[in-house]
């Protein structure tokens, strides 16, 4: 096995991985993923201590704790690509030595939540409500970049979605993988469940049309109408593919969980969006306390 090469690892001169500026030892082994760099307060301002803080570009960290659980959270930005970036480098802290190069012989499974915000894509889930996906749809491309490798019930449900929407003969080709069910079982009732798909855009990807037509505009109403067994499409954002199949790929546990601040069947917007997450992250963070 050979070292990996300074042009694909990139360390900077404080020993800190490129993007994230972060040193291993500034990683907690469970991490939040936000979009907002202003909603990384928002996060830590619930930890008992906070012992690092770093910030690159967009990319924020604050690392704590809340009793005896360590925790990080990170502003990623918004969309499949700036995921990539984020979730490669915290893998590389745990799973690579910076020093040697070389991937670890043992390796490290993080927990990795992402608390975002999303559009409803079903009636019954209301504005301010919250989603812990089951699945992370991809309507983008990137997983395509990686050798995929699916379960038998993702591998039916990508298949039942491509033939009840034709969805690759408009757009391209998408994909799917399912939440860490070991997380996904702590989160009870009041969150909704379903399928999150991941457009790679927020205007057009999204159905919104401002000065622009839209060569799908039926595309939401397929997502919506979606069915198999059990399983539907409850939102839309657009990150949480990415981070399902990266994650899946590379060995971590990974769960979604949305406040929904726009619902896209009734056409309405929250009327306070900060409440919405604030109250996501409050009874979230409760949740991921007690997972062992």
């Amino acid at each position: 096995m050979r070292a990996i090469a300074t042009s694909e690892l990139i360390i900077n001169k404080r020993g800190a991985v490129y993007h994230l500026n972060l040193r291993p030892e500034e990683l907690a082994p469970v991490v939040i993923f936000v979009g907002d760099p202003d909603r990384v307060n928002m996060v830590s301002r619930h930890f008992d201590k906070i012992e690092h803080r770093h910030q690159h570009r967009e990319f924020i960290t604050h690392t704590g704790s809340i009793g005896k659980k360590k925790i990080s959270v990170i502003s990623t930005g918004i969309g499949p690509d700036n995921i990539d970036i984020v979730f490669n480098e915290i893998d590389a802290l745990v799973n690579i030595d910076l020093e040697t190069r070389m991937i670890k012989k043992v390796l490290t499974s993080l927990q990795v939540f992402r608390f975002g915000t999303s559009g409803s894509l079903q009636s019954d889930i209301p504005l301010d409500g919250m989603v812990a996906g089951t699945h992370g749809l991809g309507l983008d491309n990137l997983l395509h970049f990686y050798r995929m490798q699916n379960n038998q019930e993702e591998q039916q449900l990508i298949q039942a979605f491509l033939q009840q929407t034709h969805f690759e003969q408009q757009v391209s080709m998408p994909y799917l993988f399912g939440a860490s069910a070991s997380l996904l079982k702590h989160f009870g009732p009041e969150y909704h469940k379903g399928i999150t798909a991941t457009c790679p855009g927020f205007y057009g990807p999204q159905g919104r049309i401002l000065r622009l037509p839209l060569k799908y505009p039926d595309l939401n109403d397929q997502l919506s109408g979606f069915r198999f067994g059990p399983h539907r499409i409850a939102n839309f954002e657009m990150e949480t593919s990415a981070i399902y199949g990266l994650g899946r790929l590379l060995g971590h546990h990974c769960l979604s969980l949305n406040a929904i601040v726009s619902d896209r069947v009734n056409m309405t917007f929250s009327k306070n969006p900060p409440h919405a997450v604030s109250s996501l992250i409050a009874k979230s963070l409760d949740v991921i306390e007690k997972i062992p």
